[in-house]
């Protein structure tokens, strides 16, 4: 009997921004007027130099495009803010944060690899710059000493990074950008083995916060 069976079908750029669009409105007051303003001002403004100018229709045209543009851009600020927001404080928000780093870039996220009964927790980032544990909670320093010794042991010439989220550390929102900035040190081949590696240690089961999180993608239009 054939196993074969067909591959889900990845959700439309629209399905996406309608579903973007559904859960930021959920945290934004007034969204829509929102973004009509930012689009009428930008086009308002093009239109009107373009009539300074004497060619309101090449302007007109113009605005149209670039407010188009600006409201998209806008829009995607203020739905980075609102997904963020909508997992804040969640058990496994920094988790969600980090598995929204694409693979296709070199980014693999292993949730939950430690956790305690107060809720602290570390999970693992792979990436060129090596392995990152990223930790939330309280007080996770046990947990992140704990999870260096076991990954120094198992790939002892790896770097190890640690990244604490939350309570005067790194806040949420700039999770992304601090896991950016760490130093390049392996090649992409070198990653893909780490992973590799890595696989064959336990693994906890833990669901994370769902929702649509900001990748660094530009939007489609």
């Amino acid at each position: 009997m054939s196993t074969n069976q067909t591959p889900a079908k990845k959700p439309k750029w629209h399905q996406q921004f309608r579903e973007t669009y559904a859960i930021t409105k959920k945290q934004v007051n007034k969204l829509g007027l929102k973004l009509t303003l930012v689009f009428l001002v930008t086009f308002a403004a093009i239109l009107s130099l373009g009539f300074g100018l004497g060619a309101p229709l090449p302007f007109g045209a113009l605005g149209l495009g670039v407010a188009l543009l600006v409201t998209t851009f806008f829009f995607g600020k203020i739905a980075e803010r609102a997904a963020y927001a909508s997992i804040a404080g969640q058990v496994g928000a920094a988790a969600s944060v980090a598995n929204a780093m694409p693979a296709r870039r070199g980014w693999f996220t292993t949730p939950g690899i430690a956790v305690d009964r107060n809720q602290n927790l570390v999970h693992r980032l792979v990436g060129r710059p090596g392995i990152i544990l990223i930790a939330e909670g309280e007080r996770p320093q046990a947990l992140v000493a704990e999870q260096r010794k076991v990954h120094a042991r198992f790939v002892p010439d790896i770097p190890i990074h640690e990244i604490y989220v939350g309570h005067g550390a790194v806040e949420l929102t700039d999770l992304q950008k601090a896991v950016k900035k760490l130093p390049k040190a392996l090649r992409p081949g070198a990653v893909t083995e780490l992973r590799r590696k890595l696989n064959a240690l336990p693994k906890m089961s833990m669901p994370i916060p769902k929702g649509p999180m900001p990748t660094g993608r530009r939007p489609k239009r």
